[in-house]
């Protein structure tokens, strides 16, 4: 197969993947394509939302429908690096052997990560990084396609370890998933209080995904793309600004309200998830409009307000909001 007819091919599966989620998930359909994107990307995602929303099904399903394995880690304060990674054990031999934890597995979700203490969150970020862990001075890769789907609660702040902003910025997105609409809910109650099982049909097989995130790969990026993905993310730093093609007036706008931009990682990803996007759409190319339409997902977990900007109650979404009107003037 060409590339052109790869990704042909890559946009009916692609359907045929919703649609088979759509058994099961109502509604929702702005986080399962933003999930379904990081995971042809090859990218780790964030979903943020309120108890009841359906996470933990979404990811559930979306493993069933591609065929890989799955293991849910539930976050608590009293969970160990180990009980993540695994441990070494003495054997009947008295030999060491080790035992693989639960983050081995292409699907991982981790459930409420914010509830564990940074060393054990450290311990699954760096299986994020290196794609490996270390146990002993020994190194065991991860299974090939490997993600981790990490939830958190936004209510809930008692009792939780908020990420740093340096582990924040290892996903790629960052998902917030709103409330069903009336009638959507209505449809979630009728559908989960009576007894029906919905058979989830395998869509995509492992080697699949490695195929399409290859192809996703080799996509043309013209250089205008490129250089407007860039200069967004320049135009988030409240100093660095002032030296891109981002201009006066987003530079005065991260200095006024940000205490901390995105980095060059924000740059790959907007440019990463805007090939995905176009592919998604059944285009061979991606164009600026693509990149937009990632920049919230991308950035919001990536930028930090400063003291003015909470004091007027100006949100994260809205200064990514304006710096994309500005943007979109200038280009």
């Amino acid at each position: 197969m060409t590339d052109r007819e790869l990704l042909d091919d890559f946009v009916k599966r692609y359907h045929a993947l919703k649609n088979e989620m759509g058994k099961v998930i109502v509604g929702q359909d702005k986080a399962v394509d933003s999930l379904l994107l990081s995971i042809f990307t090859g990218g780790h995602c964030l979903l943020v939302g309120v108890p009841g929303l359906a996470k933990t099904l979404m990811v559930n399903t979306l493993s069933r429908a591609l065929g890989l394995t799955f293991n849910r880690i539930q976050f608590t304060p009293d969970l160990m690096p180990s009980d993540i990674t695994g441990s070494e054990i003495l054997d009947e031999n008295r030999h060491f052997q080790f035992v693989k934890g639960p983050v081995f597995a292409n699907i991982v979700l981790a459930d409420e990560i914010n509830r564990t203490p940074p060393k054990t969150q450290a311990a699954l970020l760096e299986a994020m990084q290196e794609k490996s862990v270390t146990v002993s001075g020994k190194s065991y890769a991860m299974a090939n396609p490997f993600f981790v789907l990490a939830t958190q609660n936004p209510i809930e702040q008692e009792g939780t370890y908020p990420l740093p902003e340096a582990q924040l910025d290892r996903f790629m997105l960052n998902i917030r998933m709103d409330y069903p609409s009336f009638a959507e809910e209505v449809d979630i109650v009728k559908g989960t209080t009576v007894e029906v099982t919905q058979n989830i049909d395998v869509v995509l097989s492992a080697e699949d995904i490695l195929r399409y995130q290859g192809v996703i790969k080799r996509m043309p990026v013209a250089d205008n793309v490129c250089q407007y993905a860039v200069g967004l993310s320049v135009s988030t730093r409240p100093e660095g600004g002032k030296m891109g093609t981002s201009g006066r007036d987003a530079a005065s706008l991260a200095t006024k309200y940000l205490s901390w931009g995105a980095g060059p990682r924000a740059s790959q990803y907007l440019v990463m998830g805007a090939k995905t996007h176009a592919a998604m759409q059944g285009k061979y190319s991606p164009d600026m409009e693509d990149v937009q339409a990632v920049a919230t997902e991308v950035l919001r977990h990536r930028i930090v307000r400063n003291y003015y900007a909470e004091a007027e109650g100006i949100t994260t979404e809205e200064i990514i909001e304006q710096l994309l009107k500005d943007s979109a003037v200038r280009g």
